[in-house]
């Protein structure tokens, strides 16, 4: 747990880059409001996910996520190693902080009854820390160049695997929700144990453009490390990322671009997109200096982990806990709350768009106090 933390300029006086850090709780933000809706059946198209190819703006926070993940893990452990820390030292910390992580998501996908029958194994933190654990052994034990070889190496073999490998019962190629080869390896692998019977959209196979998104952020982590201007560093990115943009969409007509399948195109798309906000971020707030807006991003990033989790938390609880009418039947707490406090005087969406706000705010509400006493909790 760290116990100090001061803005000074772009960074913080334990070394953070403020932008990323605003980034990165923008990114948390996001989560928690599309995760929270007053009601899943009333929501605005924008923050539900693509039905299957396509995408929403919903559909690029997860790999925001991962993308600022691969950034931290350069900026972080190239100062170890240029201050001539043990790579063998950092290897077991990262498998460490990897595994606290998984085991996170395993307690949020089981709480509160953890049954072992049924339990989901992927998840979103499992996702995570694969991705977290991958990234940064490649980054510890191989040049820029090879990391970058890596990243192109692993979308190029998921799409040949995607399309050339037959699946039984479908054939090679076939995209669709059943009969593509990340749903057939979900439901040989871990059936009983997936998000949906059918496929997982954290799955064991689409893990491995996951990684690749995750150094593409590594990647970015470099360039900003890089000695250039800021002014160049920011021309970097945004010509990188409406390459990425381009490459992505194009690449979107022969692998479309999905998020359960987390395909090459929406890999690269996704980066894309990444790296122009993180442009704007650095530019709005490393060189113009405006930084008096972003305090609410950054208390979310700096406790990114810990406010995601509790989140999920909550917002199973408030599912689980039932409470009695007057006419004798029971009503989970959140639907009583979206009824009372929010449809009692907004229409069904505004209502649920409503509260998955105010659910952000009172997490807000929470980080904010743990900000002011300078409390960080890491895992």
């Amino acid at each position: 747990m760290s116990t100090t933390h001061e803005v000074q300029g772009g960074t913080t006086g334990a070394g953070r880059m403020l932008s990323l850090d605003a980034f990165r709780g923008l990114t948390v933000a996001g989560m928690i409001l599309v995760n929270n809706p007053g009601s899943w059946s009333a929501s605005y198209a924008p923050l539900k996910h693509a039905e299957w190819h396509g995408w929403t703006p919903t559909d690029l926070i997860f790999p925001f996520f991962l993308f600022i993940v691969g950034v931290s893990i350069t900026l972080a452990f190239a100062r170890r190693v240029e201050g001539g820390g043990s790579k063998r030292d950092m290897f077991w910390k990262t498998a460490k902080r990897s595994l606290i992580i998984f085991g996170l998501g395993l307690v949020l996908a089981g709480f509160p009854y953890f049954n072992l029958a049924t339990i989901r194994i992927p998840g979103v933190l499992q996702r995570i820390a694969f991705c977290y654990f991958f990234a940064s052994v490649i980054f510890l034990w191989t040049s820029v160049r090879m990391q970058a070889l890596i990243a192109a190496a692993l979308l190029v073999a998921y799409w040949l695997l995607m399309i050339l490998t037959p699946v039984p019962g479908y054939g090679a190629g076939d995209l669709s929700v059943d009969g593509n080869l990340v749903a057939f390896i979900d439901r040989t692998l871990l059936a009983g144990h997936i998000y949906k019977p059918n496929y997982d959209p954290e799955g064991i196979f689409s893990t491995i453009p996951a990684i690749a998104t995750t150094l593409c952020g590594v990647l970015a982590g470099h360039w900003l490390r890089a000695s250039r201007t800021p002014l160049d560093k920011v021309r970097g990115m945004v010509v990188a990322g409406v390459v990425g943009v381009l490459v992505g969409w194009l690449w979107h007509g022969w692998f479309p671009i999905n998020k359960p399948l987390w395909t090459s195109s929406y890999v690269l798309f996704t980066a894309g997109m990444a790296l122009l906000l993180l442009a704007l971020c650095y530019w709005l707030i490393d060189i113009k200096g405006w930084r008096r807006w972003l305090l609410p991003f950054v208390v979310f990033g700096v406790n990114a982990l810990i406010v995601f989790f509790l989140s999920g938390l909550v917002g199973r609880l408030l599912v689980i806990w039932k409470l009695t009418r007057a006419d004798g039947s029971e009503v989970a707490l959140k639907t009583f709350i979206y009824e009372n406090l929010f449809a009692s005087w907004a229409s069904p969406i505004n209502a649920s768009l409503a509260f998955a706000i105010c659910f952000v705010m009172v997490f807000l509400g929470l980080m904010t106090v743990l900000y002011r006493r300078r409390i960080f909790i890491k895992v």
